[in-house]
């Protein structure tokens, strides 16, 4: 079995599952108890946080944990709108944002708030000087990806960020979830970045566990009330098995990061080189420093991205249509539509995602793979 499924989630890692049922066993208790096995828990919860704090070299206190990026991402959101509505109700992002940002946008139009979808370019790129001409006075939020999720686009986080350092009053949210990790950290770890939302899932870390970067001396409301757990920010007993797993997870990543994200380059580029010897193949991931060097998108036309993904699996590999998230909907993939790409070419996209864990051996088989499927397409068409 072939997995060039990473962007839509990892296998956990074998010593972070271990991680994960020792604290599940031996730190049971609830953080908020007051008995020693609360207390256990605990100090296991703010070793994490600790961790991962060292990990991104920022302070534990800017360290919130979630149970997803798209919860972190609602709650940066959200949270900003009420917290800053009567400052102004104007939010600024982008045309392909994950679905968690762009759903959490139309749901606040609904409630009276504007906002302004900036386009992107034929490559996939927010413009700089597109952000500045839509600050207004009552702009509250400006809210944009590091990495998409489905070409691998690496947006220009410190370009924006200059901008908005003459505007200290605008939050600034980046969604991270696909960066962590690629080597990338100085294109989007910004000082003017006031708010990153992580998902551990996508680090071979257990599902249902995130964590927000939550820059000190900035203020959203929260999101879950309850019991005031995180600083009464985030309410709900925190999961410390998964956040314990999680901490554990990053630190593996970070320790070996340079040698993962060359080892995926590598990956990428044979990929790549051999896509573009075919006729009637459009490549949305180029290589290229601006792109992520783990994900591949492109299309074969005139065949349907659903029935490439079929066609792979055949072969007991597995790939996905862009974005998991909207994959069985059949539609084309919001990315490429904002590039306004040709929809007959746009449903016909698919999305390789690579890992750490991936090889060289898996990637040739995937294109003799490709190959057979290619030829068998050609001659129907």
């Amino acid at each position: 079995m072939i997995y060039f499924d990473n962007s839509a989630t990892t296998k956990i890692n074998a010593d972070v599952l271990k991680t994960y049922e020792k604290v599940s066993t031996d730190f049971y208790g609830n953080p908020s108890s007051l008995h020693k096995y609360g207390e256990k828990a605990f100090q296991m919860l703010e070793t994490s946080r600790q961790q991962i704090a060292d990990l991104l070299k920022v302070k534990p206190s800017e360290i919130f944990f979630t149970s997803s990026g798209t919860e972190g991402d609602n709650w940066v959101i959200k949270g900003t709108a009420m917290e800053k509505r009567v400052f102004g109700k104007h939010i600024i992002t982008s045309s392909i944002e994950h679905p968690a940002v762009l759903n959490s946008m139309k749901q606040l139009e609904k409630l009276g708030y504007e906002v302004t979808y900036l386009p992107v370019d034929s490559e996939g790129f927010v413009r700089p000087e597109d952000v500045k001409k839509a600050i207004r006075k009552e702009t509250i939020l400006v809210s944009i990806m590091a990495v998409n999720n489905e070409i691998g686009s690496i947006q220009p986080i410190n370009e924006i960020a200059a901008i908005l350092n003459d505007y200290p009053t605008i939050h600034f949210h980046v969604d991270a979830v696909q960066a962590i990790g690629k080597n990338i950290d100085e294109q989007y770890m910004n000082d003017r970045v006031d708010f990153m939302t992580f998902s551990g899932h996508k680090f071979h870390a257990p599902r249902g566990v995130g964590f927000v970067y939550y820059k000190n001396g900035k203020r959203i409301e929260d999101l879950l009330s309850g019991g005031g757990q995180e600083n009464n920010q985030r309410s709900s007993t925190e999961n410390t098995p998964a956040i314990a797993a999680m901490a554990k997870a990053l630190r593996m990543l970070k320790e070996d990061e340079v040698n993962s994200a060359q080892r995926e380059s590598e990956l990428k580029e044979m990929l790549v080189k051999h896509l573009e010897q075919k006729k009637n193949v459009t490549i949305f991931s180029p290589i290229s420093e601006n792109f992520a060097p783990n994900i591949v998108c492109f299309s074969m036309h005139g065949v349907r991205g659903e029935t490439v993904v079929h066609a792979f699996e055949q072969y007991d590999i597995y790939i996905s249509t862009t974005s998991a998230c909207s994959s069985k909907k059949g539609v084309e993939s919001g990315t490429l539509k904002a590039m306004h790409v040709d929809e007959n070419i746009a449903t016909s996209a698919v999305r390789v995602s690579l890992d750490n864990t991936n090889t060289k051996e898996e990637m040739q088989e995937f294109i003799n793979a490709l190959d057979k499927i290619y030829e068998h397409f050609q001659i129907l068409n």
